[in-house]
């Protein structure tokens, strides 16, 4: 990445109009559109060179001459001064904020939206000290009588040094003070600013979300702090250690609704100077926070109504647009909030700390939702829904994100980690525990089965890279704002869920809970370490006498699934009873490059296994090699392990094994549990991939699949072909492969239509809706004419009648894409017009990626063009849409010509999420496969590296490690999978 700086445009800045107890000049720092983000490291902008700046405005209201400022230039030689590092110090301790913003709903007369801000910080000097670094970014300071950016006074009785010298390290993202004498320890002192701020569109920190409403355009001031961007909207100690309470104030038009993390009292009406004489707006504030993090911090206006109901003396809110409500969208977030929280306050055996729950829905918002202590944002799709809209999969989407981010209201809030090298605790508990709670919502889906498909699979493919990542990191690897950012990937999420999952199930559920609740109570409101929580729940394991194996504690078992990156393969010899472990590597020939661990990529592996349909008790692999007599077996007896795939780790087994599981697959394949069905078709594919079996032997595991009803094992080996799909639409072995899927599909296609009463009714089962729409998508894929003439007479039925949409919303995404797949223009246009008129996100979701299936290649060219124009696509989705285009055999190539020529652009404007730079780059290579492509990509690596990669660096690696992979997978099995597929297609 390129380090340096350079000189970005300079927009105007504003009049700051708060009192304060000082007449100041406001310093000119550029305030920036977030469009003109700077790159220093990919961090901040890092503005360079002299400015002068318009005319502003003093607090009093009068008007001062523009100052000319000259903003520090960082060097690029090392400096070992505190504020060149990333870190805080630990000299100092905030004990509280007060902190007042002012977000203008309108654009001032540099056309800009503005935020204006005063606060004071109490805190405490744990360390003497003559230096005050407070994190700031992107802000604006009015200077005092002193010529600083700030005040400094004691509460004690010893006076407050005075401030030698006050400036910003952009770098660094530091407001620096040093001082002329020293703080002394066990004294507080208060620091007061004033500043300014841009209420950008830039999803981060203190920004606007913009929506149309009865034609009419509205702007909602909103936040997203996590990680590191409460600094963008006051000055504060932003890091998760440094809890503190927070008294906050907002001020805001008449009418509107002011939100934060405490309680609100009524608004008080106040006039407030403005650069054109008084303003009369609402003065709201809040019941004082709890002892909390930065990054947890949210304030809201909106224009917004709300729907609310009581849970256990908990007021339970739910927040959208006015129409949203209206329509009754909230109704279900409303309905299973209550029940979710009661479940944890249950699990945890720890009362719910706060006495609201608010869940607001906004039109731009970067992640899925974001767990702010007692006002959680959330996307639209992820909260609203609408059952003439919502499809099954919308609705468990809600159910799982409301669950994941109340399960944080206690683990992650009350319990904060010290640092975000534990992020991957945080958010793999969450992500793991969703689980529960949206089965205590809807008890009768068998989401906990889900976990499977949804995380452990999903993070294999990942891991199973040398390039992977151990879900811990050393605390002084991370450090810079990008660094941090990298940590929220599909490692920290879906691997801690797994491992989590996997710790859970063989201490037991009672014992986790009994451990989480001690963790929880003994370190309320303060911050711990992931050992802290192994540390409780080694004292569940001995007060309740729970066996572990000999001389192992949870820390021994846990280090190395936490410690080392990647999992075992555990292969299982039935003729001999020998077992053994390996670390498995999609690609065997990279085991070169993996860095060395301590644990030499052993683990030690909890075994659950049945014996010919007879669950056998649980067993453990604790070195390399063992001998398991048990699990020697003759005749037609068979093994089965990891039931359920409760453990995180592959099962391979001696040929006779895997010829005795195809054999019960064939005959009798209700004998395998569904998940271990859906386990054998995956691991099959990928230990063929890795070379433990024969490729043949993977695509054997589909066979029986026309006897197949259930979504899982399905959905599996649909997810497995989509690789071969992937490696070889582009040659001629991708129509003998349509032909044998065509043929499998044809009986799960006829029996929905049957038990549907020919596509008229609903599947009763959760995952068997899933499965019709699998059956859909499937069997119109591959050119069935009898699913094309549905799909496509009910599209066209459709756009004869645009007020009447005859397609079940389970079947949208894919009737979408089938009838835009095979028509041309006019179907396009149609559905970007109902994209357009969409008056609800998830059905707009759904249109636009049905957009992207159309084979046109002119059409999908204005498709990407429309996705760096916020007017058309909304800066949240542009990521995802440029991927659904890359996932097009035909939008493929355009996708990636039209990333690497706007890779400045994109990487500039769009890179205000943790997740979407990897998902964009990891999107658009996945297809690659050619030595040319390899040659493409690593000029992409090259030519961009002054630019960056932002929190993509990693998904650049891994694209350029997978298509190696790609490369020689081709090359070494195209042949026998010509030949097995040309063998296996039923003859006419």
């Amino acid at each position: 990445m390129g380090g340096g700086f350079y000189i970005s445009k300079f927009v105007g800045v504003v009049g700051i109009v708060f009192g304060a107890g000082a007449v100041a000049t406001v310093i000119a720092l550029a305030v920036v559109y977030s469009q003109e983000v700077a790159k220093n490291e990919a961090v901040s902008p890092t503005n360079g060179g002299s400015t002068i700046k318009p005319p502003v405005t003093t607090p009093g209201g009068s008007t001062v001459k523009p100052q000319i400022t000259t903003p520090v230039i960082p060097t690029t030689a090392p400096s070992n001064e505190p504020w060149d590092k990333y870190r805080l110090p630990d000299t100092l301790k905030p004990d509280h904020y007060n902190l007042t913003l002012w977000p203008r709903l309108t654009v001032n007369a540099q056309d800009l939206y503005i935020f204006t801000g005063k606060s004071y910080v109490v805190f405490q000097c744990v360390k003497e000290t003559d230096l005050i670094l407070i994190h700031s970014n992107k802000l604006n300071y009015t200077k005092w009588g002193d010529d600083h950016l700030a005040k400094l006074s004691a509460l004690g009785s010893t006076p407050a040094p005075t401030i030698k010298k006050s400036w910003l390290q952009p770098t660094t993202q530091f407001l620096v003070l040093e001082l002329n004498g020293k703080l002394a320890v066990g004294e507080s002192y208060q620091l007061d600013t004033v500043f300014v701020g841009e209420l950008a569109d830039d999803l981060g920190g203190f920004y606007r979300s913009v929506y149309t409403e009865e034609g009419e355009e509205k702007v909602v001031a909103t936040t997203q702090m996590q990680p590191t961007d409460a600094r963008k909207a006051f000055p504060c100690f932003d890091e998760p250690a440094m809890k503190a309470i927070f008294h906050i104030t907002l001020l805001h038009p008449p009418m509107t609704v002011a939100l934060s993390n405490g309680m609100e009292h009524a608004p008080v009406e106040v006039t407030e100077a403005g650069p054109k004489g008084p303003v009369r707006v609402w003065r709201t504030s809040f019941d004082k926070t709890k002892k909390m993090s930065t990054y947890l911090l949210a304030f809201i206006v909106s224009d917004y109504d709300y729907i609310n109901s009581t849970n256990d003396n908990v007021l339970i809110r739910i927040y959208a647009r006015k129409k949203a409500i209206a329509d009754g969208q909230g109704e279900y977030a409303l309905s299973k909030t209550g029940p979710i929280l009661k479940f944890f306050e249950k699990y945890y055996n720890a009362t719910y700390p706060l006495p609201k729950s608010d869940q607001i829905a906004l039109p731009d918002f970067n992640a899925g939702a974001m767990e702010n202590w007692g006002l959680i944002t959330y996307r639209e799709t992820a909260l609203l829904y609408d059952p003439k809209m919502s499809s099954n999969s919308n609705k468990e989407r809600i159910a799982t994100i409301i669950a994941h981010e109340l399960a944080h209201m206690w683990f992650g809030n009350l319990v904060t980690l010290r640092w975000w090298n534990d992020l991957w605790l945080n958010e793999g508990f969450a992500s793991y525990v969703e689980y529960l709670g949206a089965n205590e919502a809807e008890p009768d889906w068998n989401i906990k089965d889900l976990i499977v498909l949804g995380d452990v699979h999903r993070v294999f493919a990942v891991d199973a890279l040398a390039s992977s990542h151990p879900l811990s990191s050393r605390e002084e690897d991370i450090q810079k704002p990008e660094q941090i950012s990298e940590l929220f990937d599909a490692i920290s999420y879906s691997k801690g869920a797994s491992v989590l999952r996997m710790l859970s199930d063989f201490l037991s559920e009672e014992v986790f809970s009994t451990g989480l609740s001690t963790y929880l109570n003994t370190f309320a409101y303060d911050n711990t370490v992931y050992t802290d929580l192994w540390d409780h729940l080694q004292m569940a394991v001995n007060s309740t006498g729970t066996s572990l194996p000999t001389g192992q504690t949870v820390h021994s078992i846990m280090n190395r699934w936490v410690l080392q990156m990647g999992f075992p393969v555990v292969t299982i010899n039935t003729t001999t009873g020998l077992i053994n472990q390996q670390h498995f590597l999609l690609d065997p020939s990279t085991a070169g490059s993996v860095p060395p661990s301590d644990f030499k990529y052993e683990w030690i592996v909890p075994i659950r296994w049945m014996k010919t349909g007879v669950v056998q008790q649980q067993t453990w692999l604790e070195d390399k090699t063992a001998h398991k007599p048990d699990m020697i077996v003759t005749g037609n007896n068979w093994i089965l392990a990891n039931l359920n795939v409760s453990g995180y780790y592959r099962v391979n087994y001696d040929n006779t094994n895997w010829e005795r599981l195809l054999g019960v697959l064939s005959s009798h394949h209700e004998s395998i549990p569904v998940i271990n069905r859906a386990q054998l078709v995956d691991d099959a594919f990928n230990l063929a991939r890795a070379k433990y079996i024969n490729t043949t032997l993977a695509l054997r595991t589909t066979k029986y699949l026309r006897s197949e009803r259930e979504y899982m094992p399905w959905e599996s080996a649909l997810d497995n072909l989509d690789f071969f799909y992937l490696m070889f639409d582009r040659s001629e072995i991708y129509g003998i492969m349509q032909t044998y899927l065509k043929y499998q599909i044809e009986p799960l296609f006829k029996h929905f239509g049957n038990i549907t009463g020919n596509w008229t009714e609903v599947p009763t089962g959760h995952m068997d809706q899933y499965n019709q729409a699998n059956a859909i998508r499937v069997a119109c894929s591959t050119g069935m004419e009898e699913c094309q003439t549905l799909t496509k007479g009910w599209y066209s039925q459709w756009m004869k009648d645009s007020a009447n949409n005859p397609i079940h919303p389970n079947l949208r995404t894919t009737v979408y894409c089938s009838a835009i797949a095979a028509g041309g223009a006019a179907e396009w246009e149609f559905g970007w017009d109902q994209f357009k008129a969409a008056t609800i996100a998830i059905e707009a979701d759904k249109l636009r990626s049905a957009l992207a299936c159309t084979k046109q290649p002119w059409l999908l060219n204005k498709y990407l063009e429309y996705t760096l124009d916020a007017n058309k696509i909304r800066k949240q989705d542009a990521t995802s849409t440029i991927v659904y285009i890359a996932s097009n055999v035909v939008g493929q190539s355009l996708a990636w010509d039209f990333m690497r020529d706007r890779w400045n652009y994109i990487f500039t404007q769009y890179g205000g999420g943790s997740f979407s730079f990897s998902n964009l780059i990891n999107g658009v290579t996945k297809r690659f496969s050619t030595e040319f492509e390899l040659k493409q990509l690593k000029q992409f690596q090259a030519d961009n590296s002054e630019v960056g990669f932002g929190s993509g660096t990693l998904a650049v690696s891994q694209s350029i490690e997978r298509t190696t992979a790609n490369i020689k997978w081709v090359a070494e099995n195209k042949d026998s999978v010509q030949t097995w597929f040309t063998t296996e297609v039923p003859k006419e």
